[in-house]
């Protein structure tokens, strides 16, 4: 799969989020996409699973089936988990039986079995993320693309999720995913790319015939971007024999391929304009002063804990959340703090726009 000079903007005068974009995604392959909060990277993992067109260039070699977790988790839609589950492996090419057999053993792999026959809007958090999962592996894709899939999992679907990611790579398929977490699949990815100031460029590949991931081009180690951010999870978008998308929200769209322009009819992304972010050595965010990040989380009866990085602006959010909003060079840190801290992260985002 190929990007040729590929660039995004959000309308018709918005700022480019990414632009120029070019790179050869690997087939067979653990990709791993880092950077800092607001530079792009869920813009790239969209134009990746073509759920986003590019507004210039072109992506090429997209496999006919590819499927993804995106953001956000569509829990107003009137399915039970298992009755949308079923209805998506049927719009992935699954006949029936097969999808309703393939979305059971899902859930009872993620551990969310008994929650079958709950409507999406009665779950949880970490089910309905369980169940965004599910989704995306129902049919075996060729291109899995995961945006921060492992937030609001536990343990033991973390782990599931890890397995079922060695499992689509042992099968030959290529995994592209962003995670919050430094340690997630470490030493696995077969490439990092990094995403700063509305560029993309490759930080690290494994050298063939050795044991060891060596920094790309003249850049040294020291120059990677760390991987942050924590946006929440959701049901997926998948793109089946390039035919159609099928948006978060169950409805099937019709998606037509340009010459090489990828899916040319995939729903409108809705994200805000996006944010030129500096980065430095691993674990500092650099962030411009202009990058304030909106922190969406709560500690279910548990009080903030004290000293959080960044002395962020809190205020009280719907159902019982609090709303923090931090300087994007902290962000990492308090988002660290809130986690250690047993607090759940809702939402992560920037003052006017999506991450």
């Amino acid at each position: 799969m190929r990007l040729e000079h590929v660039g995004r903007r959000h309308g018709l005068r918005g700022p480019w989020v990414l632009r120029e974009v070019s790179l050869d995604l690997p087939a067979a392959a653990l990709v791993r996409v880092v950077g800092t909060n607001g530079t792009g990277k869920s813009t790239l993992l969209r134009l990746l699973a073509g759920v986003d067109a590019p507004t210039e260039g072109r992506v090429t070699g997209r496999p006919a089936r590819t499927a993804y977790v995106p953001e956000r988790f569509p829990v107003a839609l009137p399915f039970t988990a298992l009755d949308y589950l079923v209805h998506l492996g049927r719009v992935q090419g699954l006949g029936r039986a097969a999808a309703r057999a393939r979305a059971g053993e899902w859930l009872e792999r993620f551990g969310a079995a008994e929650h079958a026959g709950a409507g999406l809007a009665e779950l949880s958090k970490g089910t309905s993320q369980k169940v965004a999962v599910a989704q995306a592996l129902l049919a075996d894709p060729a291109l899995l693309v995961l945006d921060e899939a492992w937030t609001g999992l536990d343990t033991g679907a973390r782990t599931a999720l890890d397995t079922a990611v060695r499992e689509r790579l042992a099968a030959g398929a290529t995994v592209v995913f962003v995670d919050h977490d430094p340690r997630r699949l470490e030493g696995e990815a077969a490439v990092v790319y990094g995403v700063e100031g509305g560029r993309v460029r490759e930080t690290a590949r494994v050298r063939a015939g050795a044991g060891g991931r060596l920094p790309a081009g003249p850049e040294s180690a020291e120059s990677a971007v760390p991987a942050v951010g924590f946006p929440p999870g959701g049901a997926g978008t998948v793109a089946p024999g390039g035919a159609g998308t099928v948006a978060a929200g169950g409805e099937l769209r019709e998606a037509r391929r340009g010459p090489g322009a990828g899916v040319g009819g995939g729903l409108a992304s809705g994200a805000g304009p996006g944010h030129a972010v500096a980065s430095s050595a691993p674990g500092t965010v650099g962030a411009g002063a202009s990058a304030r990040i909106v922190i969406v989380a709560s500690g279910g009866g548990r009080a903030l804990p004290g000293g959080l990085p960044g002395d962020p602006a809190t205020a009280p959010g719907a159902d019982g959340t609090t709303v923090l909003t931090v300087d994007g060079a902290r962000s990492d840190e308090l988002l660290g703090a809130l986690l250690a801290g047993a607090w759940h992260i809702h939402h992560l985002g920037t003052e006017g726009g999506r991450v």
